[in-house]
């Protein structure tokens, strides 16, 4: 955005646009900014955990990503406990890692011999 109102503010100067054609192009601009960043918290990437044990229970979990990158930063993990299961060891750095390099879809995708079924996901 600073970028394109310093080219405005450079044909101002120059005398190619008055500034009253100026102030409309700012303000343009400025508009524009205003719904790319409504649409982008709208459509913000979730992490997306879901359990399926063989017992028939599920559990969905879904958080947003700036909220799992600050867990991640602040505890080193994503602050989950799903009923005190241990047996579905995740790599948290993997997932840190997966976030951070802007990877999407399933990145961990677990059966067990039990008939659980673990996913992870990033939308």
């Amino acid at each position: 955005m600073k970028e394109n109102i310093n080219r405005i503010l450079k044909m101002l100067e120059e005398g190619k646009i008055d500034a009253e054609k100026a102030a409309e192009l700012i303000e343009a601009i400025k508009e524009k900014e205003t719904a790319q960043t409504e649409q982008t918290v709208a459509h913000e990437k979730m992490l997306r955990v879901r359990v399926l044990s063989a017992e028939g229970e599920k559990v969905n979990v879904n958080l947003p990503i700036k909220f799992v990158k600050a867990s991640i930063k602040a505890f080193g993990k994503i602050p989950i406990n799903i009923n005190g299961d241990t047996n579905h060891d995740i790599d948290m750095q993997a997932i840190a890692d997966a976030i951070e390099n802007g990877i999407d879809g399933r990145i961990v995708d677990i059966d067990t011999t039990k008939g659980d079924k673990v996913e992870v996901i990033i939308e």
